[in-house]
């Protein structure tokens, strides 16, 4: 179950009652539609249905048999959030605003990449400052998913960007090959790998281009700087960076 401090009311009013229950703001969205994959106990608030959940006032059991043909609280709780309206206090939707700006910025950040830097990709601070330029603002009620076109719209006529994924090949010498290949092939989609006659491990990967400085990062990390890796454009273009 999630803190009441981290849970909104979702409301019904219906046969002249009112229903409420307390759940994350987030998977009730998923719930209403319909797109909610995971348990509901792990996101309620109280196994619980309330007619005022500020004063945990409870509806007699008539009342839920009548309305919804069952007592069963987690029968009911879904339909009540479907049917329903999910209030938010204005603290609570600033706070969702703040939370899933931070998260846009992220997606943005990880997958964007600056065509007039060869590809190069933009800090998570040159995205947000030119964000604040435009008339984009992050809805609260809606998923981050559904907010990264717009923004992107919105941002185009700030700075120079676009959505892309990079192939790079890395060869990690043998000294490090046998730790570092395992944590450097779960950075992204493994294309292909082979290990070399000397003990050195290749391994072919593609992942969103705007992870390229985390990836040389961790690459660096792992074999002291001393791996080879090379941005593949296409078969007669391979540019090498170290």
């Amino acid at each position: 179950m999630i803190s009441l401090d981290e849970a909104v009311t979702a409301r019904l009013e219906t046969h002249g009652q009112r229903f409420e229950v307390l759940v994350d703001p987030d998977a009730a969205l998923a719930i209403k539609r319909g797109e909610f994959e995971g348990e509901l106990e792990d996101v309620i608030a109280a196994e619980d249905i309330f007619e005022d959940a500020s004063r945990g006032d409870r509806p007699p059991e008539e009342s839920l048999k009548e309305v919804f043909d069952t007592t069963d609280p987690m029968e009911i709780i879904p339909e009540v959030i479907k049917q329903g309206e999910i209030q938010i206090t204005a603290d609570q939707r600033r706070e969702m605003q703040e939370q899933k700006h931070k998260q846009l910025i992220q997606r943005i950040t990880r997958n964007a990449v600056n065509p007039q830097m060869d590809d190069a990709p933009h800090p998570p601070e040159r995205i947000e400052s030119a964000l604040e330029e435009t008339d984009f603002r992050v809805d609260p009620m809606e998923p981050v998913e559904t907010q990264v076109d717009d923004a992107l719209d919105a941002l185009r006529p700030v700075i120079p960007i676009r959505f892309d994924e990079v192939t790079v090949a890395v060869q990690v010498p043998a000294e490090y090959a046998g730790s570092a290949q395992a944590k450097i092939r779960q950075f992204g989609d493994l294309e292909r790998e082979e290990w070399q006659a000397d003990g050195s491990w290749v391994g072919v990967l593609t992942f969103p281009a705007g992870m390229q400085n985390d990836f040389y990062d961790v690459v660096n990390e792992n074999t002291s700087g001393e791996a080879e890796t090379r941005i593949i454009k296409d078969e007669d273009d391979i540019s090498t960076r170290g």
